[in-house]
This record gives structure tokens, C-alpha cells and sequence, in this order.
């Protein structure tokens, strides 16, 4: 077995040290045991005194004189069987918690137990075990940690399980009753564990009934010790991590991270949301199985009333904050937030459609700011932020200002866009429910489509010729009556637009066609073109009405009788265009 480098001095000085208390002897060496690199000259009768495993390659070999025995298996290598050696020396020598499992795991393999010989080795390491080892919630996660390296004998001796169960228990008790500062210091303790190691200890106080909360910490803790540079750095940004995706590094935190979200506690409501976000955010980042992100989608989205915009953005952006992900998790969690808000709704016999809960709202708002925040990325395509906005039901938004404010944003942040993609994209946003400010603003703003401005004017002065307030949140059930009149009117406010147009290049026509027959005939002339200009435009309305297109609708103006014919005792009805 080859010795680590740093080792080798520490190895370098054992040997010396047993060279002094060997060749102080007046009897010299007959046997050469050889522990990988190192080898040790000692005496056969006093190791055959203490071990059993070293009398039987002895007596079982056909060599008539055995010089050189190979041990390079031993648990804890030359440094255990150093001791070992001492041990059937009568040298004395420090047992600690760090190298008691060895020893014992040395003693296992070497047969130095009670049977063959009393108050052997392997009894006194069990007695270091009982007394001294375990019974501290340190000295067992010390005497496991050194057990790493012991399998599958440690396992075997029931070391392992020993330490887990005192460890678990221990734990349980510090968890509920501190006995130092800070009160969660028994969670640093369980750091210096293997992912497989701390599993067994969080099964161990789960079997206990440890609150979730408790669970929790020692997760939260574990995970950012473990997974520092991904997990701790929560902004998301300023990070670069050059590692390649399949270096050895990442398969290892790739497997860590999955092995992690096992161990989460069935209670959802156990973490808080940015922890979550920060493991899925390293979730994809390690390409992790498709098991392990759903499974921390879902927890994100059963508690995604408490999610903030910065949490959000954790999830959306690579850890050079330069470029978006996928963004199919942050869909896929609203999706399953509403979904589960239709399921509560739907049990209480309401309707979907008319719910707006609290933590709906909040979290309407949440995205709309959210979207504010992703629309200036030239790479996010219209589908991506249209498919995130309409997750949240309409009823879920009082007021469409921030949607309007992300809109605009990705308009400004898009500019080569036509005028049907510019429309694809306020699509998402409702006019009439944008404040009186929001819509001074769309009517001003040049980025909108045309058909976005005449909704916000158009709803303005329906509001004026109703005489209502301009309050957008106290006349809801009056826009929404409203919307389907302004739906099939808009057409017509463009065609009449343009036939005022024309009417106006008709009225310049016959202007000119006046000024002409004046200069060229008399004031009799002049009274009879004045005759023919009356009759030419009555021929001219005439023809124009017949394609009124406001004929049978709200706005047909074929019955209104002329001026001497109209009742004065009745208001004179008015024509409402935009001018």
C-alpha cells in the first residue's frame, strides 16, 4: 500500500522509533514484517506472543525459516501496525478517539482478541470505545469520520452503527437542550462527515422524532459547508466557476447534491424558499437528475407565496450572471403554485376563475416584477415571456401597471421587433386595467402598437361619457362591461378615422373647384355654382352614407333628421370620436 507524501516524514519518524525500543534488545531481529513501503525488524516470539494471525502464516508455511512477512492489508496501515508492534512489545502508547477505531479494526485483522490471549489489544481499544470515545457527541463523529477509511471491517465490528446511534441521540438532545453557544453548534460538528455517514445520522434522529426544523438546520448547514462555492453565493453573480462538467469535482458535488435531497424532511414549509431556489439553481447547474430537480420544484412551488424577485432571479441566471437558463423551472413552478391554488378553490366550491387569494396576488406581483427583470436579455424570445406572464390569472392582478412596466421594458430592450410581434407581446396585459398614469403613458408612448394606445384612449373616453371616476380599482365591474362594446367599436374608430380624411381631402377638392368657376364667371354664375356646390356635396354625403359604418350600431347617425326638423325640446345626441 503506498504512503501519502505527507506521511512520509511521520512514517520515516516511527521507524526510527521502533528501531530504538526493537534493537535495544539483546537478542537480535529473526523476522522482517513488511506494511507497504515500510518495513520493521522484530522478533517472531513476541509477536506470536499476542497474535494469532501472525502464529498461523508461521506454522502454515512451508518454508522451514520464515524471515519476511507481508501485512500491506492492515487496516490504518504502518502507523496501526506500529503500535500493534509496541503492544506486543509491552511499549506503552497513546490510544486516542482519532486512531481507536483503527486500532481496533488492526487488532481484528491481526487476532489480538481475549481468546487467544487475555487483556489483548482488542479489548482495550473496546474499553477506550465504551469509557471515552462515545460518550461524547464529538468523540463519536471524530471515531466515524476516521471509520471512512475502515470499510467494510469497522462496519463489520459494529463500530459504525455504534457511533451513528449515540451520535443521532446525542443530537437529538443538544437540538432541544443546547449545552453551548451558539445553540446550533452541533451542526458544524456534523460536517466533517461523508455524505453516507451523515445520512445515517439524520435517518438515526428522524427514528428519534426530531422536528423537521432540526432536520433542517443540520441540512442547511451540511449543504453549504459541502457545496460552499455553489450553494453559499446567493446573488448569483460576480462567480465564475471554470471547473469542466465532467471533471471528477463535479460528478462528486453532482452526486452530493442529489444524495442531499433525499435526506429533505417531508414538511415542505421546513426550508426557507432561498435556500431551495440556491439548490435548484446548483441543480441544473450540475445537470442533476430530472427526480432531484422536480422534486425541489415542487417544494419551491408549495411555498412560492414567500419567493422574492432576487430569489426568483437565483434560478434564472448562471453563476456569471451573464446569461439565462432555460427558465422551464421558473414556469414549471408557478404552474404548480396555481395549479394547487385551482385545486383549493375547486374544493371549496368556488370558481378559478374569480379567486384571487392573497398569496395570489402577492405572487402576481412577484412576476410581473420578476418579468421587469429578464426583459432587457436580448436572448429571452417573446414565447419565454409570454408563457411565464400568463401563468397568473387575470383576476389575480388588480391593476396591470407592473406588467405594463415589464412589457415596455422588453419592448425597449427589443427594438427591431414589427408591429405584430410588438402586439404578440402586449398581449399578455389588459388595458383597462392600467391606472389613469399608465395610460397617460401608453397613449404617449411610441414603442406600443397602435392598437394598445387606442384601447387606453378609447377607455378614457367611455369613462368620461359615463361620468365616472377615474378610480381603476372601484370601477372593474364597469370596464369589464365595457371591453366588449371597446372590442367591436375599435375597428370602427379606425375606419372612421380614415374617412374623415377623406372627407376633409373632398371638402379641399371642392374648395378649389369653387375658387375656379368664381374667377371665371359673375356673380350670377357664381350664385349658381354656389347651387351646384350644394347639390354636388348633398351628392357626395349621400354617397358616403351609404357606407356608414356605424349603420345599426351605436353610432348610426342615417336617422338623425336636419336641423329644421329636430325637436328642440331634446338634447341633441353627440358624436364621440377620437380627434
Amino acid at each position: 500500500m503506498a504512503i501519502p507524501l505527507k506521511n512520509t516524514n511521520r512514517l520515516s519518524a516511527a521507524m526510527e522509533r521502533t528501531g530504538q525500543w526493537v534493537f535495544s534488545q539483546e537478542i537480535p531481529t529473526d523476522v522482517i514484517v513488511e506494511v507497504g513501503e515500510a518495513n520493521f525488524n522484530l522478533h517472531k516470539f513476541m509477536l506470536v506472543a499476542k497474535s494469532n494471525y501472525i502464529r498461523k502464516l508461521i506454522l502454515d508455511t512451508k518454508e522451514s525459516d520464515v524471515s519476511r512477512i507481508n501485512l500491506s492489508d492492515i487496516p490504518g496501515g504502518p502507523e496501526m501496525f506500529e503500535k500493534a508492534a509496541k503492544f506486543c512489545y509491552g511499549v506503552n502508547f497513546e490510544i486516542t478517539v482519532h486512531n481507536v477505531a483503527a486500532l481496533r479494526c488492526a487488532a481484528e485483522y491481526l487476532q489480538m482478541t481475549d481468546k487467544y490471549c487475555d487483556n489483548n489489544l482488542a479489548s482495550r481499544t473496546e474499553d477506550f470505545l465504551a469509557q471515552v470515545a462515545l460518550t461524547s457527541l464529538s468523540g463519536a463523529l471524530v471515531v466515524l469520520k476516521s471509520c471512512e477509511n475502515l470499510l467494510p471491517l469497522a462496519h463489520d465490528l459494529n463500530i459504525i452503527q455504534r457511533c451513528v446511534d449515540i451520535a443521532g441521540a446525542k443530537a437529538c438532545v443538544e437540538a432541544n437542550f443546547p449545552s453551548r453557544s451558539p445553540p446550533n453548534w452541533w451542526t458544524e460538528e456534523l460536517t466533517i462527515l461523508d455524505v453516507a455517514f451523515f445520512e445515517r445520522i439524520i435517518v438515526a434522529m428522524k427514528a428519534r422524532g426530531a422536528k423537521a426544523l432540526t432536520i433542517a438546520s443540520a441540512i442547511i448547514t451540511y449543504t453549504e459547508r459541502s457545496l460552499r462555492d455553489l450553494v453559499r453565493d446567493h446573488s448569483g453573480n460576480n462567480t465564475r466557476l471554470m471547473e469542466p462538467e465532467d471533471s471528477d469535482m463535479r460528478m462528486h458535488q453532482r452526486e452530493l447534491l442529489e444524495s442531499i435531497v433525499t435526506l429533505l424532511p417531508a414538511e415542505k414549509a421546513a426550508f426557507p424558499i432561498n435556500f431551495l431556489c440556491c439548490l435548484l439553481r446548483t441543480a441544473i447547474f450540475l445537470r442533476a437528475t430530472s427526480s432531484c430537480k422536480n422534486e425541489l420544484e415542487k417544494r419551491i412551488s408549495a411555498i412560492l407565496e414567500h419567493v422574492t424577485v432576487d430569489d426568483l432571479l437565483v434560478l434564472s441566471f448562471t453563476y456569471d450572471g451573464e446569461r439565462l437558463f432555460d427558465l422551464e423551472s421558473v414556469r414549471r413552478i408557478i404552474s404548480g403554485f396555481m395549479e394547487k391554488e385551482k385545486s383549493v378553490a375547486v374544493f371549496k366550491g368556488g370558481d378559478f376563475g374569480d379567486v384571487c387569494t392573497t398569496a395570489m396576488q402577492r405572487v402576481a406581483k412577484t412576476v410581473d416584477a420578476y418579468l421587469g427583470e429578464i426583459a432587457t436579455f436580448g436572448d429571452l424570445s417573446i414565447s419565454k415571456f409570454n408563457g411565464i406572464a400568463i401563468l397568473v390569472p387575470k383576476g389575480a392582478r388588480k391593476a396591470d401597471d407592473d406588467l405594463y412596466r415589464a412589457v415596455d421594458i422588453y419592448l425597449k430592450a427589443h427594438p427591431h421587433l414589427d408591429e405584430i410581434e410588438r402586439e404578440k407581446v402586449c398581449s399578455v396585459m389588459d388595458p383597462l386595467k392600467l391606472s389613469h398614469e399608465a395610460r397617460v403613458h401608453a397613449s404617449q408612448n411610441k414603442r406600443l402598437p397602435v392598437q394598445i394606445v387606442l384601447h387606453a384612449l378609447y377607455f378614457d373616453q367611455l369613462k368620461i361619457r359615463s361620468g365616472a371616476a377615474d378610480d381603476t380599482n372601484n370601477n372593474m365591474p364597469e370596464a369589464m362591461a365595457t371591453r366588449n362594446q371597446l372590442q367591436a367599436d375599435v375597428s370602427l374608430v379606425k375606419e372612421n378615422e380614415v374617412l374623415r380624411t377623406e372627407l376633409l381631402k373632398m371638402k379641399m377638392y371642392i374648395a378649389d373647384i369653387q375658387k375656379t368657376t368664381t374667377s371665371t364667371q359673375g356673380t350670377s354664375a357664381s350664385h349658381k355654382g354656389s347651387l351646384k356646390k350644394t347639390t354636388f356635396f348633398s351628392s357626395v354625403s349621400k354617397t358616403l352614407g351609404k357606407f356608414n359604418p356605424f349603420k345599426h350600431g351605436s353610432k348610426d347617425t342615417s336617422n338623425i333628421v336636419d336641423d329644421a326638423a329636430l325637436d328642440l325640446t331634446k338634447p341633441r345626441r353627440r358624436r364621440f370620436s377620437i380627434s
